[in-house]
């Protein structure tokens, strides 16, 4: 489905990568990096403008197999019974790319804007990139933030079965069944909404619709979803990490538990964490000033 508006590309990892940015290129830099199927769009714009108040030139951009960034298209969906037969032996599975591989994205895209080093949030599996960055990367992380994201541990709490649904449910192509499609997706996002903020059924119509017109890539999910299973277990690299660390979490999250923030901060020695009562796992935009305002003040702690 069609571009609706002009972005620029960087070429980077050896893809292409749609990104654009906000606020002063002298200012300090941050990289947002998105969850699972989500384009960078997902960081919303009132948010991004509000970060970039805060001191931040921001930058946002799509993952591979998302948005207009290059699509994996010739790599088959994997088989999600053969990634965890292979775990269980021990074996590295067969997927098209993984999680370390989407890190390389994000320097790389750093590289080709001539950033030495920046800021590092992610959400949900961008906050599982995120902490490969830092750790593998720690040259070109000033921070991180990791937000309504996982270490990996085996051990922790899994997803309601609900919220596991609402994620892995197919909706109807937009194109064939456009009110299937955005009904399919308002009931996901009421499902991990948190029960603490209002619930926009309105606004969450018009950005399912924005995002299916920009691109639609369901194949891409789920290759993503294949990445973030064979991740494993991150927690080795969590000790590694070095730079200022904020967690971020929701106590309703029902996709990726409470505990799970509590175990990165757990494992990143010197973390802080912040606990919003009542966020599930989304942003709403009542908490878009106060979680701007914690990466800032992590951003002065330096």
């Amino acid at each position: 489905m069609g571009k609706k508006r002009n972005m620029p590309k960087a070429s980077a990892n050896g893809i292409s990568i749609e990104y654009d940015s906000f606020g002063k290129q002298e200012s300090a830099p941050v990289l947002l990096i998105a969850g699972l199927g989500v384009q960078m769009i997902g960081w919303t714009e009132p948010f991004c403008n509000i970060l970039a108040s805060k001191g931040f030139w921001v930058i946002r951009y799509d993952n591979r197999d998302v948005g207009l960034s290059t699509h994996f298209a010739e790599a088959p969906v994997p088989d999600f019974s053969a990634i965890a037969g292979a775990l269980v032996r021990g074996e590295r599975p067969e997927i098209p790319y993984t999680l370390h591989d989407m890190a390389s994205d994000a320097v790389g895209l750093l590289d080709a804007l001539g950033i030495q080093q920046a800021h590092i949030v992610g959400r949900s599996m961008g906050g599982m990139i995120a902490q490969i960055v830092a750790s593998e990367h720690p040259g070109r992380t000033s921070s991180l933030t990791c937000i309504m994201s996982s270490s990996g541990n085996p051990a922790l709490p899994r997803s309601t079965p609900e919220a596991m649904a609402a994620l892995t449910q197919r909706a109807p192509h937009p194109l064939q069944d456009e009110q299937g499609f955005l009904n399919q997706r308002v009931r996901a996002a009421r499902v991990l909404s948190g029960p603490g903020f209002p619930f926009d059924e309105a606004a969450h119509r018009t950005q399912a619709l924005v995002a299916a017109n920009r691109a639609y890539n369901p194949d891409g999910f789920g290759r993503q979803i294949a990445a973030v299973v064979a991740n494993g277990d991150g927690r080795a690299l969590l000790n590694k990490i070095t730079v200022p660390t904020l967690v971020v979490h929701g106590t309703a999250d029902p996709l990726i538990p409470l505990v799970a923030g509590e175990d990165i901060a757990a494992n990143v020695p010197g973390a802080y964490f912040k606990v919003f009562e009542g966020m599930g796992h989304d942003f709403p935009p009542e908490l878009y000033e106060p979680i701007a305002q914690a990466i800032a003040d992590l951003k002065d702690s330096n």
